[in-house]
């Protein structure tokens, strides 16, 4: 049976819908002591503008072509071919990530929902992140009608009050 000790992350989520929100967190999430992951980092635009504001950012994408784009267009910054499934080739870049912003654009769909969710989970369990970043516009509007029940120790589970 499952219980509130069992799933504690620290780790906060923030849900952004487009490019513009996307990178509209960087400035006040980000600070000079951060060493940040990017997930699905393209042509390292958004990495290149998260590495003006951190200590450290790593940029990566599935795509070949784009990392070696990247790394054209962004000679001093590092991008790796990763991808974002393979939480364990996140873990062999060997950095003690704080950050991590996840651009996937196939994930923005409804249908899609799951595995932003799934992905978000495996990244705040293995690399422990302070905050990460989902650009998902799905994920933004679930997350607008959700609130976090919070269980009033007064009422017995059939929600009658004891006593």
């Amino acid at each position: 049976m499952a219980n509130e000790k069992q799933f504690r992350l620290r780790t906060r989520f923030v849900a952004t819908r487009g490019v513009q929100e996307y990178r509209a967190t960087i400035e006040p999430l980000i600070t000079p002591e951060d060493v940040v992951l990017e997930l699905g980092c393209e042509w390292g635009t958004t990495t290149a503008l998260l590495a003006r504001r951190c200590r450290e950012v790593i940029g990566t994408d599935v795509s070949l072509d784009c990392i070696q784009r990247a790394r054209c267009m962004h000679p001093g910054l590092r991008f790796e071919v990763l991808d974002a499934f393979d939480v364990r080739a996140a873990l062999k870049l060997d950095r003690p990530f704080t950050k991590v912003y996840l651009d996937l654009s196939g994930l923005s769909s409804y249908r899609a929902l799951l595995d932003v969710i799934a992905l978000m989970t495996m990244y705040a369990t293995v690399l422990r992140p302070d905050t990460i970043v989902v650009k998902s516009g799905s994920l933004k509007h679930f997350a607008s009608h959700c609130i976090a029940w919070k269980w009033d120790e007064a009422h017995t589970p059939d929600g009658r009050q004891d006593g």
